[in-house]
Order: C-alpha cells, then sequence, then structure tokens
C-alpha cells in the first residue's frame, strides 16, 4: 500500500476506523523528517495492506497536530480502529517502528 498524505479535513476519513494506521507528523524543512521517509517507505512496502501509513505537514495542517499534541517532530501516532495507542518522537529504525505495528496488531 502506498503512503497517503493527509489533511485537517480528510483526516478522520483517512485514519479514524481503518484498522491499523502509522501516522507520521512532519515538515518538509525538518532534517529527521526526511531520514525518516524512506524508513517509512520500506515499511510501507514491508508491511503492504497490514498497515496503513500516513504522512501529515504539520505546517499546513496544524489543528490535527495540536489535537493529538504533536510538539516535536517527526512524531509517529500508531492508531487502532481510530484510537490512538502507541506514539514515538524523533527518528527511529524500521525494527523498532515494525516492533510497535506488531503490538499492536
Amino acid at each position: 500500500m502506498a503512503i497517503v498524505n493527509v489533511s485537517d479535513q480528510s483526516f478522520s476519513n483517512d485514519v479514524e476506523g481503518q484498522g491499523t494506521v502509522v501516522v507520521d507528523f512532519w515538515a518538509p524543512w525538518c532534517g529527521p523528517c526526511k531520514m525518516l521517509a524512506p524508513i517509512l517507505e520500506e515499511l510501507s512496502a514491508e508491511l503492504g495492506d497490514d498497515v496503513k501509513i500516513a504522512k501529515l505537514n504539520v505546517d499546513e495542517n496544524p489543528e490535527t497536530a495540536s489535537r493529538f499534541g504533536v510538539m516535536s517532530i517527526p512524531t509517529l501516532i500508531f492508531f487502532k480502529d481510530g484510537q490512538p495507542v502507541d506514539k514515538v518522537v524523533g527518528l527511529n529504525s524500521k525494527e523498532s517502528l515494525k516492533n510497535i505495528v506488531a503490538k499492536h496488531q
């Protein structure tokens, strides 16, 4: 499954009630966010349809970032059936992220 871009307007349709979803809160100027992008691409390719990965640009969508208390980026929030179940801040390894996903499936 390809990584999808979500916005304040599309967040509820794209994330809530969709099984396991990982949302990457990021911004184009953020160095660690750029380093995380290829890790998320690999994760998406490996996990396929089991997990949806979404990206939300915090500069363009401050409402959703504020709603979930995102203070630093990159922040990944893991959702299960629309509810946030885990959160990691900063750059993480693919293995670390896979372990978090596995914990919530």
